[in-house]
């Protein structure tokens, strides 16, 4: 559990921010690492984007096969949710925020995202990481063990951005789904900037643009 993930990297070396981005359930860490230059950052944004390779895992909605997986996945609904999983996942990816602070950059300049199983992932550990981070992106992904976020939730992020998209016709992890996570968000206090687009089980152009954009309200001086 000490070991630290293998990663792809994109971005400068003196980077003075940093994106942990999380892939989809049996993706890898090279699924979102061409995205970068198509967000439209500034030059002088020194963003580094980290992509991580899940560990692979059998996974029980998929017949038990053995893939790339944040965690189990025994069933949609929140009885099924693989709790110790999602813990070690979380475990995982603090490691990698507390590299990137030994690499230099402040918690407050980096954000964790992921699509799908990654953004439930981001969506857990960012609330409950013990610093403030700059933010949190969600896409087409869900809140993880919502019974447990307001016993769980660290005071330092209660006021987290969220940014949060989802396909209207996402067969995968349906939009009803994100539209009840989102709502179980405000509720709690948070502040969703919420996108929906005309799409399935993915990205588009329009989302990566409203990112971008995202990227540099959080992050720009």
């Amino acid at each position: 559990m000490s070991d630290l993930l293998p990663t792809v990297e994109r971005g400068p070396e003196n980077a003075d921010a940093a994106v942990i981005w999380l892939h989809g359930l049996g993706a890898d860490g090279h699924d979102f690492a061409d995205i970068p230059p198509l967000l439209g950052l500034p030059a002088d944004l020194r963003v580094r984007f980290i992509f991580p390779h899940a560990p692979r895992m059998p996974v029980t909605l998929n017949h038990g096969m053995v893939m790339p997986a944040w965690y189990d996945i025994r069933s949609l609904d929140e009885r099924g949710q693989d709790a110790e999983g999602i813990a070690a996942s979380a475990v995982r990816i603090e490691a990698l925020i507390e590299r990137e602070v030994e690499r230099g950059v402040a918690h407050r300049r980096i954000v964790l995202g992921g699509f799908s199983q990654g953004g439930a992932v981001a969506l857990h550990t960012s609330l409950r990481h013990a610093n403030r981070l700059a933010g949190v992106m969600v896409l087409s992904a869900y809140l993880l063990l919502a019974d447990r976020l307001e016993s769980e939730a660290s005071p330092a992020n209660r006021d987290l951005p969220v940014f949060q998209a989802h396909g209207t016709f996402d067969p995968m992890v349906p939009y009803a789904y994100g539209t009840q996570s989102r709502d179980r968000l405000v509720a709690s206090g948070w502040n969703v900037a919420w996108h929906e687009y005309p799409m399935a089980h993915q990205v588009c152009q329009e989302e990566i643009e409203a990112i971008g954009q995202w990227f540099v309200s959080i992050l720009a001086d």
